[in-house]
């Protein structure tokens, strides 16, 4: 099995996007239902707590059979000495660990139940149930005052003969604007099932309907990514679809915006967006709508020189700044390491843009953005990874002044730069201190799979070195046996 299995699953041709040069995948979508992005707080103490896939992890000698790991928040930020690890063998968690189930592959948290603590919902895409092979598997487990401790239910899949990978993606928003957390899911197919909040003790959700993008081919695979957001500054949540369309050779990247009403997600009002296989969604400028922030993180050109659409040398950020009618579609911008001050040089498949996230790091107002840059070479490691941070402000992310970047061999940071650390696999921007500012989560493939998360916490006016740590699988309860990709997949 590929990693990591979340888009091993979906993306055969996001490799051809890159023309075969893919070799690890990118994240999930950011869930968000305001023109914030709400943080989750699984025991309600305030703080940001951060889940994440070691979805590769051996469990009682069964490879990929897959864990999760909840670090939670606390005033010195986060490590594996306030955490849980679930696996499918824990007691009161849905199903039983087997090989190749990838528990944990995919992951989105709301409130999905309404009792004030923040839920998870876990998708198992690889597992088999019954005669199905690869059916996939869908579970919430709930939070409490103790976080999540692996109680929880099984969400049936209600189409079960119609799709595989059933989980492969998901995405949480109040979608009608009812005051309760729907959940978008996605399979190998391009119908998406969005389960209505009102989620019972037996996993039963509140109502259910389906939508379908007119984004994929008969050979799709389904969705890539589903992110959710309020880009109208409506009181319903919206969802961005990234796929692609199997109309040419390479069967290249398409996004579509579907916008929430008060009657769910509506396909009538859906627009095409810029490219990108990872999407984010927060209100960068202030002005009360959610802006659309996607990682075209694949070169101009394929390896045999066929043009890519959209894209840029080394791979492109593309911002689309929201509206009341949506998001403002013929005036994005695109941001590259070659843009103003932005660190670095645009150059090979450094896969800028890979991963992103947001959150308000100075407290100033207006949402910053965290950029992974996996495939960045340095000296003699080849994709050793960074992270770039850019600055929000009432005209947009700051390319002029201020960005920031990191590695492993930046001052302060734990570890050294590797080959294929893939540092900037995955980011995460929240406040784990409890002290209104984003703190800077980093995931990479350390140690040729086994999988690393860096904390880099935030002064209050900047990401800092001081008081970074790294929390590694072998002190979290995660075998390092074969490759589980600890935190390779942060929950959003």
């Amino acid at each position: 099995m590929q990693h990591t299995l979340r888009l091993a699953l979906a993306t055969a041709t996001a490799a051809a996007l890159t023309g075969g040069l893919l070799t690890f995948s990118a994240a999930t979508a950011t869930a968000a239902d305001s023109t914030l992005v709400p943080q989750a707080d699984f025991n309600g103490d305030g703080k940001g707590d951060v889940a994440f896939s070691a979805d590769g992890a051996y469990v009682s000698g069964k490879e990929w059979a897959g864990q999760l790991v909840v670090l939670y928040g606390t005033s010195t930020g986060v490590s594996s000495a306030k955490r849980s690890t679930i696996s499918q063998n824990t007691t009161g968690t849905p199903g039983s660990a087997e090989a190749g189930d990838a528990f944990g592959a995919e992951t989105a948290y709301a409130d999905f139940n309404g009792d004030g603590y923040d839920d998870v919902a876990v998708g198992s895409p690889g597992e088999d149930v019954g005669s199905d092979k690869d059916g996939g598997s869908l579970a919430i487990l709930w939070g409490s005052a103790s976080g999540i401790t692996g109680k929880g239910v099984t969400v049936a899949d209600p189409a079960p003969t119609s799709h595989d990978y059933w989980g492969k993606n998901l995405a949480a928003g109040d979608f009608d604007g009812d005051g309760r957390a729907d959940l978008a899911v996605g399979s190998n197919t391009a119908t998406i099932y969005v389960l209505k909040g009102g989620f019972s003790s037996s996993g039963t959700a509140g109502g259910r309907y389906t939508i379908k993008p007119p984004i994929m081919g008969t050979d799709a695979g389904g969705p890539l990514n589903l992110t959710a957001g309020n880009i109208n500054g409506g009181p319903e949540t919206d969802l961005v679809v990234d796929g692609y369309e199997n109309s040419s050779e390479y069967g290249w990247n398409r996004n579509y915006y579907v916008p929430g009403t008060a009657s769910g997600l509506s396909i009538s009002g859906a627009k095409t967006l810029k490219p990108g296989v990872i999407t984010a969604i927060g209100d960068i400028d202030a002005d009360g709508y959610g802006d659309v922030v996607s990682g075209a993180y694949w070169n101009t050109t394929t390896e045999d020189g066929t043009p890519v659409p959209d894209s840029g040398k080394g791979g492109k950020v593309w911002v689309t700044h929201g509206s009341d009618g949506g998001p403002l579609t013929t005036s994005a911008t695109g941001i590259t390491q070659d843009t103003g001050n932005v660190p670095g040089t645009a150059e090979g498949n450094d896969f800028f843009g890979y991963e992103l996230d947001l959150g308000d790091v100075n407290g100033d107002g207006y949402l910053d953005l965290a950029i992974g840059v996996a495939g960045e070479n340095i000296g003699s490691a080849v994709n050793t990874g960074t992270v770039t941070v850019l600055y929000g402000s009432a005209t947009g992310l700051n390319t002029g002044s201020g960005a920031q970047s990191f590695a492993q061999s930046t001052a302060g940071v734990p570890g050294s730069d590797e080959n294929d650390d893939h540092f900037g696999q995955d980011v995460k921007l929240d406040d784990v201190t409890g002290d209104g500012r984003a703190d800077l989560v980093v995931g990479s493939t350390e140690n040729a799979g086994n999988g690393a998360v860096t904390y880099l916490p935030s002064t209050g006016a900047k990401i800092t070195t001081s008081g970074s740590r790294t929390v590694s699988p072998s002190t979290s309860g995660v075998s390092t046996t074969g490759t589980p990709y600890f935190g390779a997949n942060f929950a959003d």
